[in-house]
């Protein structure tokens, strides 16, 4: 084996066993462009400190474009001692750059090179995460929007409870993957902190500016504290979160929409794109999409778990475990786009059963809770009335009459509250705001479209910038 970048202290080379364990190059080839946007932002730092020449510079960043493509085409060819992205880029600006690019690595380390690189990553990723959970928000909101008057029974328990606007209830989901995008602002803006000037754990003593170098990268400044700034992993923990949160949220989902494809509930049929067969059963269409979406959470949660475990021992700065926060954040962020975008299809080309929803939700004593409303409005207390109607629903189950003809025939409610056990009537009921009637619903409608318009432009502001 040919000697590597750090061979001067040693006399001997690598095992193949140490090589074999500690290699990461098979994963962390996706943070390439980032390293050489660091590479280059650190370039400058060091020819504006008088440490390069011009030309030097110039030799550099000429090295890192033709490297840059060589990436992005393919073409670049790995030797056997490229530890990671990051030696191999090294090594290649130095074969095409000569003695100036064997000074590229002049006041860094691989500790904050290789942190700022995982920072670049991850803002870019957040975007790319907030940009699909916009996309399955727009596809919830024209779904709401096109749902018209159609309802569906609301559970509590996984039992009927009260009539809700179908509208009513895709919004729900809305507001929490609402909830996602927010925790993903937040994420960026503490993220957005350079380590690259912070070296292996202590700085340096040559001229370098990390505050320039951190605007040159477009973080919004630089570290306060070198030893921090190269064993901080908090963003990535934090990230790990958001996108676990953002995988429960598509799992609750995908366990709904399993439930209304099934013929016992039928309040869905998937688009044949959205969905697939049996190997042995010729008549099945499954919805395995959201299947996977309930299944994957767990994987989400678990890379959560395992770097949490990785960092909540390390004594500061360095430590190699560190290697452990990529290929968890790389697949979290692979699965929740995947999740993302096939749920936001499956949404879209639905087929929803107004219908069967509607007749679900029709059954009289779906609007138990109005009769006790009914009753409070006429001074009853409400303790009293959930209890009449209580014993009313009891002894219509019980077989005694139906429940339309014990409320007729009872003095305290009679024909006039008859009249709310009639189908369509509850979910008309529900007035107050942010509620499941009609009112407080095209109140929600306007404001989830106020609401992604402010959020996509806030996108591409952070884009832009």
């Amino acid at each position: 084996m040919a000697e590597p970048l750090w061979h001067g202290r040693f006399a001997g080379g690598p095992s193949e066993a140490l090589w074999a364990y500690t290699v990461s190059l098979p994963f962390d080839r996706r943070l390439a462009p980032y390293d050489i946007a660091g590479s280059r932002a650190h370039v400058e730092g060091l020819g504006a400190a008088g440490i390069l020449t011009p030309e030097e510079v110039s030799s550099v960043r000429s090295a890192l474009e033709i490297v840059g493509g060589e990436l992005e085409r393919g073409s670049f060819v790995f030797v056997e001692t490229d530890e990671d992205i990051h030696t191999a880029i090294e090594r290649r600006v130095t074969d095409l750059a000569g003695a100036a690019g064997a000074k590229l690595h002049t006041g860094r380390s691989r500790n904050d090179q290789v942190v700022t690189a995982t920072r670049l990553y991850a803002r870019a990723a957040i975007l790319d995460v907030a940009d699909s959970l916009i996309g399955l928000q727009e596809a919830l909101l024209a779904r709401a929007m096109s749902a018209g008057d159609a309802y569906l029974p609301g559970l509590t328990h996984l039992q009927h409870a009260q009539p809700v606007l179908l509208a009513h209830h895709l919004l729900a989901h809305l507001w929490a993957f609402a909830r996602d995008v927010d925790r993903l602002g937040d994420c960026y803006t503490r993220l957005d902190v350079s380590p690259l000037g912070a070296g292996a754990l202590a700085g340096s003593s040559l001229p370098l500016d990390p505050d320039a170098t951190a605007e040159r990268l477009g973080f919004a400044r630089a570290f306060d504290n070198s030893l921090d700034a190269v064993s901080d992993r908090d963003f990535v923990a934090e990230l790990l979160f958001d996108l676990a949160m953002v995988g429960i949220h598509l799992s609750r989902m995908g366990e709904e929409l399993v439930l209304w494809c099934s013929p016992e509930i039928g309040y869905a049929t998937p688009d044949d794109a959205y969905a697939t067969g049996s190997s042995m059963l010729p008549q099945k269409k499954n919805p395995n999409i959201a299947e996977l979406a309930r299944g994957k959470s767990g994987r989400l949660i678990g890379n959560l778990t395992g770097l949490l475990v990785v960092l909540k021992g390390l004594p500061l700065a360095y430590n190699r475990d560190l290697q452990e926060d990529k290929e968890p954040l790389f697949d979290s962020v692979d699965q929740v786009l995947g999740g993302l975008r096939a749920i936001a299809g499956m949404v879209e080309t639905l087929t929803l059963h107004t219908d069967v929803m509607r007749d679900a939700a029709d059954a009289p004593e779906a609007a138990a809770t109005d009769l006790a409303e009914f009753l409070v409005e006429r001074g009853t207390p409400f303790r009293e009335a959930h209890a009449i109607v209580g014993d009313l629903v009891r002894r219509a189950v019980e077989g005694e009459a139906s429940l339309g003809r014990l409320v007729r025939d009872d003095p305290r409610l009679g024909a006039e509250a008859v009249v709310l056990l009639e189908p369509g009537v509850s979910v008309t009921r529900r007035t107050t705001p942010g509620g499941a009637g009609p009112e407080p619903v095209a109140v929600q409608l306007a404001s989830a479209e106020r609401h992604l318009d402010d959020v996509r432009a806030g996108l591409a502001a952070l884009r832009g910038a």
